[in-house]
């Protein structure tokens, strides 16, 4: 049940990795204990019990807790009920001998918990609950024996870290505000699950296009609870709401923003500017509500996607975390919430520091859709045009490179507008939103528009992760020193561009009211169709042009409407419009 373990410490300071020059190390006591939940997801009469290996400093002292809840520790492995499965992070290396102890607690269905997945349903939440709940006395736990499990050790002050899907749990415990859950550190982690597999009433492309919940479902539930989970998986394929890809009840249950207002632990959101994995909406419309609560809170945006900043900030990370926790756990005053609130890393790899974002002093800029001008099949100007439309049609799956290509050519597959040079650099620090006027021949009509920056530039292009790789590549002392597993950096290749695409958004017009029920569009009449687009920061050199594309589908991004053969509509210029967040509000050309 129980076993010592010699744990030893890892100090990183300004990129040295320190060890201890003896092999003498702090003792750790190492348990796994399965807690007992207040839910019987798989309906078998018992309470789910929810399976946690906890190592901990062997000392009388009480100590606060690190800890990681997931999906995916179980995938491909046998578990013996009564061991640790062990500990692949670097969470215990680095936090135990610090005086924390660090829990893996498993979701309920997976691994050796009992119970079902609902891919991100409040069972999710419940299996969280109940870890925190034991770590806090308010709830049972045993041995595999049967024996009572009891953490007096612990002071019940939580600190939930984890990527992906391990991001997203703790994104879920604080918008329950589950007691002892004091601070969260959701790195490229989900804040609606809608989000995640539509964009305003467009399932993404690939598998989140049908009965995405239930795939997910299927692929982290335990061996031994397969078979008993079917009737859930059942479930929740038929109220995933595919038929309209509207925003329902089911999906309202998944989105953790709607209760945001209970938000009381600080949150230090890590998110990739180019992860199309889990995309930037997540992270930025999650930040704008826990600003607009005044939830304490401290951001890292780099210029990568799905990845875990242990693999390309390594000492730093480390650094800050050690100081994050330490403020938040222990009470230690240390400094950490008077450093700058945001990191943004630009895209030759350097950082930046600002003290907010968006970054201060930065205003709404609206520019609006013109005719061609210039020599460009369209314009952007701050002044509305006099009127006019231009056509769009169906666009033969143009690959988006196509769609941004060319941008002085008029083509109706297509529609791009541009600005004049710009003689300053602009910087864009936020969510960009989109109105179109359309008049279109059916009811339902798919959008998607691009934001890019025209002018000569390279851009680094760098290689992700899998949530599965994030969640289960070993993360030893060993790794760290010689970058390998977790600490790998992830390979960068850089091409010279003349387009660069800095952020994109879809949806579909009959949405446009709500995404909550469908609106058709009048087919002998105009609407208009306002949409958002994904969180960006960038700074557009002076010389460059900003631009839009306007397309319908776009098989790249969304699932294809098989049924947009055929599909005609005129967009209106001067009332069509692109709202962006400028720092100093002034786009000058």
């Amino acid at each position: 049940m129980r076993r010592v373990n010699v744990v030893v410490a890892i100090l990183l300071a300004t990129g040295t990795i320190i060890t201890p020059v003896s092999d003498a190390a702090p003792a750790a006591v190492t348990e796994t204990v399965y807690v007992e939940s207040t839910i019987d997801s798989d309906a078998d009469g018992k309470l789910d019990r929810i399976a946690a290996d906890v190592m901990r400093p062997d000392t009388a002292e009480k100590v606060p807790i690190v800890m990681e809840a997931s999906p995916y520790y179980g995938l491909g492995a046998e578990m013996a009920t009564n061991v640790p499965r062990g500990f692949k992070r670097w969470y215990d290396e680095y936090f135990v001998p610090r005086g924390y102890a660090v829990v893996e607690m498993e979701m309920q269905g997976t691994s050796r918990s009992t119970g079902c997945p609902t891919t991100g349903g409040p069972e999710d939440t419940a299996s969280v609950r109940a870890v925190v709940d034991w770590l806090n006395g308010r709830a049972k736990a045993f041995y595999a024996d049967g024996s009572p499990a009891t953490a007096g050790w612990s002071t019940g002050n939580v600190g939930m870290l984890g990527v992906s899907y391990n991001g997203t749990l703790p994104n879920a415990a604080a918008a329950a505000n589950i007691p002892g859950v004091k601070t969260i550190v959701p790195i490229a982690a989900i804040s609606s699950w809608y989000e995640y597999s539509r964009d305003q009433g467009i399932a993404y492309r690939g598998a989140h296009s049908n009965n995405y919940p239930t795939y997910l479902a299927n692929y982290v539930v335990s061996a031994a609870q397969k078979a008993k989970c079917q009737a859930v998986r059942d479930r929740l394929s038929r109220e995933d709401g595919d038929e309209t890809y509207d925003y329902t009840s089911f999906w309202k249950a998944r989105d953790y923003r709607q209760t945001a207002q209970n938000v009381s632990a600080s949150v230090f959101v890590v998110h990739g500017q180019s992860d199309w994995n889990v995309k930037p909406s997540q992270f930025g419309r999650w930040w704008q509500e826990l600003a607009d609560r005044g939830v304490q809170r401290k951001i890292w945006l780099h210029r990568g996607g799905h990845l875990d900043p242990i693999s390309f900030r390594q000492a730093e990370w480390q650094r800050v975390m050690g100081l994050w926790m330490d403020h938040w756990l222990k009470g230690v005053d240390n400094g950490i919430m008077k450093e700058p609130m945001a990191d943004v890393q630009r895209p030759d790899g350097s950082w930046e520091r600002h003290a907010a974002w968006p970054q201060p002093g930065t205003q709404d800029t609206t520019l609006h859709f013109g005719p061609a001008a210039g020599g460009f099949a369209g314009s952007l100007t701050t002044t509305p045009a006099a009127g006019g439309t231009q056509p769009l049609r169906d666009n033969a799956n143009l690959s988006e490179s196509m769609m941004m290509a060319n941008p002085e050519t008029a083509d109706s597959r297509r529609l791009v507008y541009v600005t004049p040079p710009l003689t300053e650099p602009a910087r864009l620090s936020g969510e960009v939103h989109i109105t179109a006027r359309i008049a279109s021949n059916r009811p339902s009509t798919p959008l998607t528009a691009l934001l890019v920056d025209y002018g000569p530039s390279t851009q680094a292009v760098l290689t992700d992760r899998s949530p599965i790789q994030l969640s289960t590549e070993t993360c030893t002392r060993t790794d760290l020193r010689q970058r390998t597993g977790c600490a790998r950096p992830p390979d960068v290749s850089v091409q010279a561009v003349t387009a660069t695409m800095l952020t994109r958004g879809s949806i579909d017009a009959k949405n446009r009211a709500s995404l909550e029920t469908s609106t058709p569009l009048p087919t002998n009449g105009t609407a208009d169709v306002s949409w958002r687009m994904h969180a960006r920061d960038a700074l557009i050199p002076a010389g460059h042009r900003i631009g839009i594309v306007i397309v319908t589908n776009h098989s790249g991004y969304v699932a294809t409407d098989t049924g947009a053969s055929g599909i005609a509509l005129d967009v209106s210029l001067g009332v069509s419009k692109v709202v962006l967040p400028i720092v100093g509000g002034v786009v000058r050309t």
